[in-house]
């Protein structure tokens, strides 16, 4: 059996819960109602955690050979998520390569997603904190679009807005992919979940 740690990326608190920063926060609380996960506070890691199985049967469903997911949302800002995510990995004794980050992609438009191992941070606060805390860039992502601000907009305003009531059919279909793309990625491996879910 192997352990994953699977962590959402947003900012706490109801005032930024259905922010455009906070899609990775909400596919992680998809994939905990999906395994009727109960979360805990872990305040000393600043995160709340709650464990699924995923095996081949799919998830919380039991088999001998499923693999044991921490899931993770931040109680710290954006910019200091790589506190909890070391805090989590040390506490928890997984590696790096362990670990499945989901968060919010400017460069994707909204409605895709697009998963890979490693890569650079693409100006994403959360996963510089996270290269800045662990000392690599080397973990598995899940991006899930959120495009680019329209207008002359600013990016840091744009992250912090909520999603229009028009898009949130495309937002709850965005969650569920999400957190869909993460089961496979610990059943299938990369490149069978690259050719299903990247768009």
């Amino acid at each position: 059996m192997a352990r994953w740690l699977v962590v959402g990326l947003g900012n706490p608190g109801p005032a930024y819960a259905h922010n455009r920063h906070n899609v990775g926060a909400m596919a992680v609380h998809k994939l905990g109602v999906r395994g009727s996960a109960s979360w805990k506070a872990k305040r000393l890691a600043k995160a709340d955690t709650a464990e699924v199985r995923v095996g081949r049967f799919g998830i919380g469903v039991p088999s001998p050979d499923a693999d044991l997911l921490v899931l993770a949302t931040t109680r710290t800002y954006m910019n200091q998520s790589g506190i909890p995510v070391r805090n989590l990995l040390g506490d928890l004794k997984i590696r790096p390569d362990h670990l499945i980050v989901v968060h919010d992609e400017l460069d994707i438009d909204l409605g895709q997603l697009r998963t890979k191992f490693g890569g650079g941070d693409n100006g994403h606060n959360g996963l510089k904190s996270i290269r800045a805390m662990l000392g690599t860039g080397d973990y598995y992502r899940v991006r899930v679009g959120i495009g680019r601000p329209p207008g002359r907009m600013e990016v840091t305003d744009w992250v912090l807005t909520n999603f229009a009531p028009s898009e949130k059919q495309t937002l709850t279909s965005m969650v569920s992919l999400a957190s869909e793309a993460v089961e496979s990625l610990v059943i299938n491996g990369l490149e069978k979940t690259q050719s299903t879910y990247n768009s």
